[in-house]
């Protein structure tokens, strides 16, 4: 006889598919053109980017975890028990089971996701392995989410993995942790995932992967666009581009027309240049003083950083004062 699923509380607050189709329609009017990375997170999306984290060229995931797992124990220590865990961008919670298997006093659960089926889907499976844990899981986007109250006896650590502090604009992260931080309670703590400044070859590999899979992810989101905004993008005449951009400390992906088209959305057509662009995502990197600067003026302060032995990666501990 097959168990029973343990049942999760669901919150959702997903956008209405309005703001999609507004998002959509302004970035393609704007110059030049963009779409707000966190569109790319349908449940094909969502799947594409697990694919991408098992990449050879794709080290952040792995390394990341890996420091996890080295320093479990000493950042369970650091953090202290009888919190509440959030964890923003939450996705398939693979990261978070090694923080839930170190900390003590651990009974509630938020994963907050923009993607709903596969958030519960996640957050179901993350149930069933932890059945002491109350879940509840937050359909939503986190960069403009009131977290729920959480009981005055216990504290709340936030859990941001993944680098994807790193797809904000500059000022866009200093204001995310200053929002954020307005939330909190002194005593309660974050845990970030920063991709570290290095080498622009490996940068661009792991952007581009030889096996595509990336460049399909990137192409999902006009996928995504086709098929709930009723448009009639031609996507494989687009190109996905993907590159390190020294200057700015960033790479940038775009899909790029590889012909003269136009396409329509709705009641409206854009028209598209053989080479024209569409700017679907930034993925900043930071030394360590750099992304400290972006935490002036927040609650946050620095308290402990961790990175592996090469220095691609790092994880941060921030105190709420």
């Amino acid at each position: 006889m097959q168990a029973t699923r343990r049942t999760i509380e669901v919150i959702d607050l997903h956008p209405h598919i309005s703001s999609f189709r507004d998002d959509v329609l302004a970035g393609l009017h704007a110059r030049p053109r963009r779409i707000p990375p966190k569109y790319f997170y349908d449940r094909r999306g969502s799947e594409l980017f697990e694919e991408i984290t098992e990449l050879p060229e794709y080290y952040l995931t792995r390394t990341e975890m890996a420091i996890l797992r080295q320093r479990a124990g000493e950042i369970a220590s650091s953090i202290g028990g009888d919190v509440d865990l959030v964890e923003f961008g939450s996705g398939s919670s693979a990261k978070v089971r090694i923080l839930l298997d170190r900390l003590e006093g651990a009974t509630t659960y938020m994963p907050v996701d923009i993607s709903r089926s596969y958030l519960v889907d996640a957050a179901s499976a993350l149930s069933d392995d932890y059945p002491d844990l109350r879940v509840v899981a937050i359909c939503a986007d986190y960069t403009d989410l009131v977290l729920p109250q959480s009981s005055p006896s216990r504290r709340r650590m936030l859990f941001f993995p993944g680098s994807t502090v790193g797809n904000f604009e500059p000022e866009a992260a200093a204001d995310f942790f200053r929002h954020t931080g307005a939330d909190l309670r002194a005593g309660d703590a974050m845990i970030v995932g920063v991709d570290l400044k290095k080498s622009p070859a490996l940068l661009d590999a792991a952007y581009d992967d030889a096996q595509g899979v990336t460049a399909e992810f990137n192409r999902n989101l006009l996928v995504r666009i086709n098929r709930e905004l009723d448009a009639d993008f031609a996507v494989d005449q687009f190109e996905h581009v993907a590159f390190y951009d020294a200057g700015h400390g960033r790479i940038e992906m775009h899909l790029s027309s590889r012909v003269e088209q136009t396409v329509k959305i709705a009641s409206e057509e854009f028209s598209f240049l053989p080479g024209e662009t569409i700017h679907t995502e930034n993925s900043y990197k930071y030394s360590i003083p750099d992304f400290h600067a972006l935490l002036e003026g927040s609650r946050f302060r620095p308290s402990q950083v961790w990175t592996d032995d090469e220095q691609k990666f790092s994880v941060h501990l921030l105190r709420c004062e």
